[in-house]
C-alpha cells in the first residue's frame, strides 16, 4: 500500500530537518514524501535541497494560507492513503507508517489514527504530556473529542471526494475536515493505540489569548457548517487542552 506523507512549511529552519529525517527513515517500502514550502526566506529551502531527491516532490511558492498549501500537497499525492506531518513535528520511530499501512491492509478501514506526545518546543527530549485518543465513537464528537490530526491517515480518494480542506479557515480547517468525514459522511476508522507523532508545543492555535479566541470562533463555525455539535461541544473541546496541560498550564499560551 502506497502512503503519501505531506509536510507544509514556511520559515521552518529550526526543526524542518528533524521532521524530514523522521519521514525518510520510515521502514515502509512504499512511501511517497511531498514537501510544500510557502516561499521561505530563511535557510529552510537550503535544508530541503540538502536531502536531494530523497524527497519525492518539492513545491515552493506563495499560497493563500496553511490549508491552501495542504490542499496543494493533497492534489500532488498519488498514494492510496495520505496524512500530514507538520514541519515542527516528527515521527516517534521508523515503524509508524508500516504499522498504519498494516491496519489499512488488514481491516479495509477508511482511516487510521493514533496518539501523539507533546514535547517542549526547544527541547524535544522533554516530554510534557501524551494525548491518548482512544477508540472512535461518533457520540464522542459531541463531547468535543476528535482524533489528533497529526496522527490521522485517510484514504486519499475520500479526502478528494469530500472536498479536502476548506481554506477559508485559518486555524480550524483540520477540525472542519474531521467533522465532515466522521460526523457527516461517517467514514469508518480504526484506532492504533500507540504514540505515533511527537508534537512540539507552540502551534498557531495556542500562541496567544487572541488566537485561542479565534480558534473558538472557527471551531463554532465548523460545527454550524457541518450541522453537528453545540455550545456544550465547543466548551468541552476548549477544555481538553487544559486537561492535557494541567501540570504545565503555561504551555497553553506560548
Amino acid at each position: 500500500m502506497k502512503i503519501s506523507v505531506i509536510t507544509v512549511c514556511h520559515n521552518s529552519e529550526p526543526h524542518i530537518a528533524k521532521a524530514i529525517t523522521s519521514v525518510l527513515v520510515q521502514s515502509h517500502p512504499d512511501l511517497e514524501y511531498i514537501l510544500i514550502d510557502g516561499g521561505s526566506t530563511d535557510r529552510t529551502p537550503e535544508i530541503i535541497r540538502s536531502f536531494g531527491d530523497r524527497i519525492n516532490r518539492v513545491f515552493s511558492g506563495p499560497d493563500k494560507g496553511l490549508y491552501d498549501a495542504m490542499n496543494k500537497g493533497l492534489r500532488m499525492a498519488s498514494g492510496e492513503v495520505a496524512g500530514f506531518l507538520h514541519s515542527d513535528d516528527f515521527f516517534v520511530n521508523e515503524t509508524v507508517i508500516a504499522k498504519i499501512a498494516r491496519i489499512f491492509e488488514q481491516t479495509g478501514t477508511d482511516a487510521v489514527y493514533g496518539d501523539i506526545r507533546y514535547v517542549d518546543r526547544n527541547d524535544s527530549g522533554r516530554i510534557l504530556t501524551n494525548r491518548t485518543a482512544g477508540t472512535f465513537r461518533r457520540w464522542k464528537l459531541k463531547m468535543g473529542w476528535h482524533p489528533p490530526h497529526p496522527a490521522f491517515y485517510v484514504k486519499r480518494d475520500l479526502l478528494i471526494r469530500y472536498g479536502g480542506f476548506d481554506d477559508s479557515f485559518t486555524i480550524s480547517g483540520d477540525y472542519d475536515l474531521m467533522l465532515r468525514l466522521l460526523a457527516v459522511h461517517r467514514i469508518h476508522c480504526c484506532y492504533l493505540p500507540e504514540v505515533l507523532v511527537m508534537m512540539r508545543v507552540g502551534g498557531i492555535s495556542n500562541r496567544s489569548i487572541s488566537n485561542i479566541r479565534k480558534k473558538w470562533k472557527e471551531d463554532h463555525r465548523a460545527m454550524k457548517k457541518n450541522h453537528f455539535g453545540s455550545i456544550l461541544t465547543l466548551f468541552l473541546k476548549s477544555m481538553r487542552p487544559v486537561l492535557h496541560f494541567r501540570k504545565s498550564p503555561g504551555y497553553l499560551f506560548e
